[in-house]
């Protein structure tokens, strides 16, 4: 057993460079885990500048200078950024607490449908037992609902994290694009001279966070668009938060259109019933769902993500659990990360034992 774990620490951990990027990762974990939430402006600038970098290039290629490019491309940022401030997190902030204000009068509307359900199913449940579920139902909703409207007055840790985001987030991208080459110069100096394998990682996954994020933005910005002006079209309660909801539950794959469907029909049903204009939301949110999964999924990724679905599930339960939200935001890469390591990873190679037989 000895031998076995020697020969294999031997062949994995026998180079220099190996050992050195084994600390970095178990210090970058450590620091991800413990510090995630304090490191979140930094992240989100990061994330920022990865995708505004895109438009810089494009405009030096048009013949600007890069501090024009820059400038102009940060001025769009900063528009874009207020844009979404003054329009669109009002009325996402409104129609949360209107929807929230109505979960009793929807709990007294489905009510009379879910009351019809033991009789169907008096096989298998009886009708105290699905009393007792439904009370007890009613009670969770009531007390979440409850808990989300005193947000402004329990969480003013939470606004100030927001305010910090908000006064930091454009700050940092401001430097980050300025100053990007004396960043990762200054990255690099703190980096062995002889790094094979770390460029190796470092060239492909450059171009895979770059693509994902921009990508990711791409298809956030098209279904909750598309979404909002289906919604709007069918006058459905709620359009610009449930289309919000639709259009951020693409970070998560598989599972965020899972659960964002629960909201989008229980609303559509609570306000029509079962009539057609039902019948034409669920249409429409099919339609949305398969042209985000087999048309623009296929287009904005194809060159990005090359991994089984059975990997990514995986990857968004464990970097979720470990890093929250922007652990789910980046379960992709990270996933793409960790098959780019193991495929570079410095192997001693050992010599192949000599099978011929003398003659």
């Amino acid at each position: 057993m000895k031998q076995v774990l020697q020969k294999w620490l031997e062949e994995y951990f026998g180079n220099e460079e190996a050992v050195l990027l084994s600390v970095m990762l178990i210090v970058s974990v450590v620091l991800l885990a413990t510090l995630g939430h304090v490191l979140g402006p930094v992240i989100a600038a990061l994330i920022l500048t990865f995708l505004l970098q895109g438009l810089v290039n494009n405009l030096q290629k048009l013949g600007f200078n890069r501090p024009v490019a820059v400038l102009t491309t940060y001025l769009l940022f900063l528009l874009g950024f207020i844009s979404v401030l003054i329009g669109l997190i009002p009325i996402v902030g409104r129609q949360t607490s209107l929807l929230l204000s109505e979960v009793p009068n929807m709990l007294a509307k489905i009510k009379p449908l879910l009351t019809s359900l033991p009789e169907k199913f008096s096989d298998y449940i009886g009708p105290e037992q699905f009393q007792l579920i439904f009370v007890r139902g009613s009670e969770e909703v009531a007390n979440l609902a409850e808990q989300l409207l005193s947000f402004s007055i329990s969480s003013f840790p939470s606004l100030l994290a927001i305010m910090i985001y908000l006064l930091l987030v454009p700050l940092l991208v401001f430097f980050m694009l300025k100053d990007k080459d004396i960043l990762l110069s200054f990255l690099s100096n703190m980096l062995p001279k002889k790094r094979r394998v770390m460029t190796v990682i470092w060239d492909e996954m450059d171009i895979q966070f770059a693509n994902y994020v921009r990508g990711k933005a791409i298809e956030i910005v098209i279904v909750g668009s598309v979404s909002f002006v289906a919604f709007l079209f069918l006058e459905l309660k709620y359009a610009a938060l449930l289309a919000s909801l639709i259009g951020l539950s693409v970070l998560i794959p598989y599972i965020g259109a899972t659960v964002v469907t629960i909201p989008v029909l229980l609303v559509g049903y609570l306000q029509w019933g079962s009539s057609n204009e039902f019948a034409w939301l669920l249409a429409v949110y099919m339609v949305i769902q398969v042209i985000d999964g087999n048309v623009l999924v296929p287009l904005l990724f194809s060159e990005v993500v090359n991994l089984h679905p059975v990997a990514i599930v995986i990857a968004v339960l464990l970097f979720g659990g470990i890093w929250g939200f922007w652990g789910l935001f980046f379960a992709i890469p990270l996933a793409t990360l960790v098959k780019a390591i193991y495929n570079a990873w410095p192997r001693k190679q050992t010599e192949p034992e000599n099978t011929d037989q003398p003659a």
